[in-house]
């Protein structure tokens, strides 16, 4: 036989063999049936837990979640992962089989989430002027008035505007080298973030005189502010919103937001109105806004408003970034940067 022949054939039959005994190998592992790994679970649910076993007999099962033990059986039957006992998020099922002085053991990932959030339709209620040249980033409606903050270097302003007129009838500029972010009102004075510097300001709402400034903490950049009556609600882009102390305005504490497809992310534009967190989502392409609930972090609507505004748009930098309430109407105050246009808007569920 060919020497070449002859060691080719020799090589495939190693290969077969490791093949069948890494397929066999495979085989006698420990694996997840349910839940299977990336699969989605919602909060609330008892999950039945079950495995394939490579043996029908077992000394003992260890079940653990992100590393805590929750259940240990001495035989092959089900237990439940009771989700009611966790948070939302990402969570690493794992199971160690003990059997004949062998350790074995399986992971599965699987993801806490909500139940689906209503869905939101809009009505234009009315239509208001507003300054195409500003970068909308915080917005705030009181007695008839707006107040708005805008961005970019060089550009950032914080303003007093005529709703009816769109008109500016007091205007403070931030640092040149600050970026205006998120703002609200609380009493006589006004709370305006900057985006990446690390701080916030506070202005005496009549004069726009700077009062004093405030540094972050875990959340290192400015996005969204509002206030729920006895905290300031803090967004920094991620899918978590911080809480603050309205009088030294430190961080007390943060809840992550998911909806049912997992963590939602670019939390922006805030508004608390009637309990409720609206939080505009910075998507670029997409003007959405979610409904939060405060204690919770679910999302409980989505608020899609395709088509609101798409005549003279600006071909970028051209977001949804402004939300406002108007309690004597109970309507929406929105717009965006470079906008022409504010619309009072009105929800109806679908």
């Amino acid at each position: 036989m060919n020497k070449k022949l002859k060691l080719s054939i020799q090589a495939l039959t190693i290969l077969s063999i490791s093949l069948v005994i890494g397929c066999k190998t495979q085989q006698s592992k420990v694996e997840f049936v349910n839940p299977t790994n990336n699969s989605k679970v919602l909060k609330g649910e008892k999950v039945q837990v079950k495995l394939k076993f490579p043996d029908a007999s077992v000394d003992s099962v260890v079940y653990s979640v992100d590393g805590d033990i929750f259940d240990r059986k001495t035989d092959t039957t089900a237990v439940v992962f009771d989700t009611d006992a966790y948070s939302y998020g990402n969570k690493r099922l794992s199971a160690k089989v003990y059997s004949g002085g062998k350790e074995d053991i399986a992971y599965s990932e699987v993801l806490v989430v909500p139940p689906a959030p209503k869905q939101y339709a809009f009505e234009v209620v009315n239509t208001y002027p507003h300054d195409q040249g500003a970068f909308t980033q915080g917005l705030f409606f009181e007695n008839g008035t707006l107040y708005e903050t805008t961005g970019q270097l060089g550009e950032s302003t914080l303003r007093k505007v005529e709703l009816a007129t769109g008109k500016v009838l007091q205007k403070a500029d931030l640092a040149a080298d600050e970026f205006g972010e998120g703002m609200t009102v609380v009493g006589n004075n006004m709370y305006v973030l900057t985006w990446q510097n690390n701080k916030g300001h506070v202005y005496d709402k009549n004069s726009f005189k700077l009062l004093k400034s405030f540094d972050y903490q875990n959340s290192k950049e400015g996005w969204g502010l509002t206030y729920d009556g006895k905290q300031f609600i803090k967004s920094d882009g991620s899918n978590k919103l911080y809480f603050l102390d309205p009088a030294t305005l430190a961080e007390t504490g943060s809840i992550a937001v998911f909806d049912d497809n997992g963590p939602v992310e670019k939390l922006n534009e805030l508004e608390f109105i009637d309990g409720k967190i609206y939080a505009n989502l910075y998507y670029g392409d997409k003007d959405e806004m979610v409904i939060i609930d405060p204690k919770t972090g679910i999302v409980e609507g989505r608020i899609n408003f395709v088509g609101l505004y798409s005549d003279n748009r600006a071909p970028y930098d051209n977001e949804m970034n402004g939300i406002a309430y108007r309690p004597d109407s109970r309507t929406l105050l929105v717009t965006g940067k470079h906008w022409s246009k504010l619309f009072e808007v009105r929800l109806r569920e679908r």
